[in-house]
């Protein structure tokens, strides 16, 4: 079993690079292969989400000994026979009655992905083949999420699975959006409090020629040399900026004496 150590892993497939011709499109999916049985033999174990939320689950053994051995999921076929071409290439045919209904290759490509090809006949008597491609996981996911498209039928398992998948999506994805709105609302306080600060600043080191009350509102503005002054008139009641270079705003003082714009 040593030529089929390439294989040996838990793959997740990309979507967006595969092609099918027949069968449910996945979203997801993962495509497990160890070794079992003293490495006598091959354990597969498939799973998918399609792109209705509809969860799939299927596992076999393989022996690859290049003869036909029963198999055990008879809706799928009776027989198959497997064989390790090389140490990138590995093919499974099944068959049903004595006649060919699938063959899958599962080939190493030169960028370390699995590409997993599925040839077969569909109910309408017709020819296809799906190509799926795979990257090799680093860290095993808690649950199977692949695909091996065909005659693979959904199991009370993965149902399960499944929906324990979906609520914890629903309710992490919910309590992201929590935080994130939160950290936008914490975002839109601190710019107003630095705004606050600015306005502060520019009001203190301005020219007062009273003293201001809490909860009123003022008027500030611009002087012709650059400095600024806190009024009591407003700009409509000098007709304008009034004698000044310009009107910058109308300001009330808060309690924690900031100012804010009115």
């Amino acid at each position: 079993m040593v030529q089929a150590y390439n294989f040996l892993a838990s793959w997740q497939l990309f979507p967006e690079k595969c092609n099918f011709e027949f069968g449910l499109v996945p979203k997801s999916g993962n495509y497990k292969i160890d070794s079992v049985k003293n490495g006598k033999e091959l354990s597969v174990d498939i799973s998918w989400v399609s792109i209705e939320n509809e969860a799939f689950y299927t596992q076999y053994q393989l022996i690859p000994e290049s003869t036909i051995q029963p198999f055990s999921n008879q809706d799928l076929a009776d027989s198959i026979k497997t064989e390790i071409v090389n140490a990138s290439t590995l093919q499974t045919i099944f068959y049903k009655n004595d006649i060919i209904v699938l063959e899958v290759t599962n080939e190493i490509l030169a960028n370390g992905y699995m590409k997993v090809s599925h040839k077969g006949i569909n109910a309408e008597n017709k020819n296809f083949t799906n190509v799926e491609i795979y990257h090799k996981q680093m860290s095993v996911l808690p649950y199977a999420s692949s695909l091996t498209g065909v005659a693979i039928r959904p199991t009370k398992e993965g149902v399960i699975k499944h929906k324990a998948l979906s609520a914890m999506e629903e309710q992490t994805n919910m309590q992201l959006n929590q935080i994130k709105e939160q950290i936008e609302l914490l975002a839109r306080q601190a710019q107003e409090i630095k705004k606050r600060k600015e306005l502060s600043l520019m009001i203190y080191e301005a020219k007062l020629n009273f003293k201001p009350q809490i909860g009123s509102t003022y008027h500030l503005y611009e002087k012709k040399d650059g400095s600024h002054l806190l009024s009591l008139v407003a700009p409509k009641e000098w007709g304008g900026s009034g004698p000044f270079k310009q009107f910058i705003s109308s300001v009330q003082l808060l309690a924690d004496h900031t100012w804010r714009e009115v």
